[in-house]
């Protein structure tokens, strides 16, 4: 037989259930409530995760590789602020094939974020010539995609008006403004490939971007279709971790270009004074009279002319008559100094010529 319950646990079951009846949970009116929502998407859920526990709005100005990685993602949120262009551009294309078999390559996208990663250009470019390949494995583009595509000038006006006075950020940029037919000034432009070799982050000369990505950040980008977005946004980032010494070395490049410039620009100055300082020397040796009509007279140019028409003889050109009063005098005698030559042919006349 159990032993029976004592005096003060039997009062104390009384005051915490008088009735003797349990009470239902009021959890019920909870579940109620979460049975009306509708259940996320994963993708939606997945990206609340990421923005609730570290895209917060300060995190966009995160250098760490984990919100760089983030930021490549798109799983961060900007303030209004963060999303205006700023100082500092990333830029990448997206080709198509045309022409024959496709071979040739044609501008069909272009992506621009700003230093945060925002997207601040986004715009399918339409195409005037027949597609043959869209590229779809390595663009991402497909043929819907230019339903609504702008024109070709229309884009690169877009783009040259936001470069403007800008920093460009880009990986092999100059394929980049080929693409745009554009250019801009060097001094304003960051090369990821060329400074990730001379800083020798890299022993390759022309590294792939997803390489360059997969070795800084440890991620990976490209494994399928591409997007100019998520590669503008890597090209960004890889930038972001080098910042610091990347601008000190084209600080330093540049400091040597404008030596360079200077020196060659004294040299010049150098040689445009010799040259200065010869020129009175070759007066000096060309100084004097010329031959001419003021000058040594009596001594014949050698265009003049001698015509005998008959028993006349006629001096044609501009040394006629130039030795009719040369030095010394000689008069009509010396100036028709040609009539008195002896004659080679027989019975000629002495003092004639025969032409």
């Amino acid at each position: 037989m159990p032993p029976s319950a004592s005096s003060n646990w039997l009062k104390l079951q009384k005051t915490i259930n008088p009735t003797g009846k349990s009470k239902a949970p009021k959890r019920r009116k909870h579940d109620k409530t979460r049975e009306k929502s509708p259940s996320p998407t994963p993708s939606q859920s997945s990206h609340a995760q990421h923005e609730d526990s570290e895209a917060g709005p300060s995190s966009a100005a995160d250098n760490s590789p984990k919100a760089l990685r983030k930021m490549v993602e798109g799983h961060v949120v900007f303030t209004e602020k963060q999303r205006q262009p700023g100082k500092y551009l990333a830029v990448d294309c997206e080709m198509v094939g045309v022409g024959l078999e496709g071979e040739e390559s044609s501008l069909a996208r272009v992506s621009i974020v700003n230093f945060y990663g925002a997207t601040v250009l986004d715009e399918f470019v339409k195409q005037r010539e027949r597609v043959v390949d869209y590229r779809t494995q390595w663009s991402g583009i497909r043929p819907s995609d230019m339903v609504n595509a702008r024109p070709f000038a229309e884009v690169q006006k877009l783009v040259a008006e936001l470069l403007e006075n800008r920093i460009l950020v880009g990986h092999a940029v100059h394929n980049d403004l080929k693409a745009l037919l554009l250019s801009h000034p060097y001094p304003l432009t960051r090369d990821t490939q060329v400074l990730a070799f001379k800083s020798k982050a890299t022993k390759s000369k022309r590294i792939a971007l997803r390489n360059l990505v997969k070795q800084e950040l440890d991620l990976t980008i490209q494994s399928g279709e591409h997007s100019s977005v998520t590669d503008a946004r890597a090209t960004m980032a890889v930038y972001r971790i080098h910042k610091k010494a990347w601008d000190k070395l084209l600080g330093a490049f540049a400091r040597t270009d404008t030596l360079s410039l200077a020196v060659a620009g004294k040299r010049k100055a150098e040689e445009e004074d010799e040259e200065e300082e010869d020129e009175p020397r070759k007066a000096k040796k060309v100084k004097g009279v010329l031959p001419g009509p003021e000058g040594r007279k009596g001594v014949s140019s050698g265009l003049s002319t001698v015509v005998r028409r008959g028993s006349q003889v006629q001096i044609k050109g501009k040394g006629k008559g130039r030795g009719a009063s040369g030095a010394g005098g000689g008069g009509e005698d010396k100036a028709q100094w040609w009539a008195q030559l002896p004659s080679s042919s027989s019975g000629a006349k002495k003092g004639s010529m025969k032409l």
